[in-house]
């Protein structure tokens, strides 16, 4: 297993495989892993509660628009 394995650890997908629905999961595997390192630094003193809010606001908002860009969830049939 190599840093980056351990560091940014990825999950099999599990759903419909279609390639946006790939990438919008990858997607929200890194906003997890991002989200938590944000509390790992807020709880350890590191950021303040506001800037914290703030970094995981702008990441939400990022989740947000991919999901939109892909087109995940509507009914394309």
């Amino acid at each position: 297993m190599d840093k980056t394995d351990f560091l940014y650890p990825r999950s099999r997908y599990q759903g419909t495989v279609k390639p946006e629905n790939l990438v919008f999961n990858a997607n929200l595997q890194e906003f997890s892993q991002r989200v938590s390192y944000i509390c790992g630094l807020e709880t350890g003193g590191k950021l303040s509660p506001e800037e914290s809010y703030q970094a995981i606001k702008l990441l939400w908002k990022q989740l947000k628009q991919s999901k939109r860009q892909l087109g995940v969830g509507e009914n394309n049939a």
